[in-house]
């Protein structure tokens, strides 16, 4: 199944409250928003990129129990940027001071912050330039570090809050990068090579 935009006119845009309803109403659906209104949603995911997934959170997760120094999320939390887009990344970390300091209701329901760094894997339905779109989406609200994984192409796009133009990894299958988070997840460091063998 194909990803589904629906353009919402003005006269009946979603109240953030309202976003929120509608989402935990279709639980077997992924929505987003983009900051026009428009409303996007995606199909449930398949079983090679749920594995792909896992593999991407377990190793953010393995590495944050070790640090300690923010919370991991997987692609089903919805996070309300500054600009109004509502997106579920693939994977994202926060920060930890920037976590405790929202709400208990803020964290309940989907966290009005932009997450520190996030992980986009391209499925077999996602257009590169839609994901793209996404990524820039990302940084200009705050993300300070973005990996856009595609394992068709195969390549990996670095996107850094410092840096207008995204780092681009061309790789063949037989030697994958090794990518690291740099100063924003200090001493992460993820082999995609089970990423692209799921």
């Amino acid at each position: 199944m194909e990803t589904i935009t629906l353009n919402l006119p003005a006269a009946v845009a979603l109240t953030d409250e309202q976003f929120y309803q509608l989402s935990i109403a279709n639980e077997e659906w992924r929505l987003e928003q983009t900051p026009e209104g428009e409303l996007i949603i995606m199909p449930p995911t398949g079983g090679e990129n749920g594995i792909r997934n896992s593999d991407l959170n377990l190793g953010l997760g393995l590495w944050n129990r070790q640090t300690r120094l923010g919370k991991v999320f997987d692609s089903s939390t919805v996070f309300q940027l500054p600009n109004g887009a509502k997106r579920s990344p693939d994977a994202a970390w926060v920060l930890l001071e920037r976590w405790e300091a929202l709400s208990a209701e803020d964290k309940r329901k989907f966290p009005p912050l932009c997450p520190d760094f996030i992980i986009e894997l391209r499925s077999q339905s996602d257009s590169l330039e839609t994901l793209r779109a996404k990524m820039r989406y990302y940084r200009t609200n705050g993300c300070r570090l973005g990996w856009l994984i595609d394992p068709q192409t195969p390549l990996v796009e670095i996107y850094r809050l410092s840096e207008d133009v995204a780092e681009v990894i061309n790789f063949s299958f037989d030697q994958p990068p090794t990518l690291s988070g740099e100063d924003v997840l200090p001493g992460f460091l993820l082999d995609i090579t089970p990423i692209l063998n799921p």
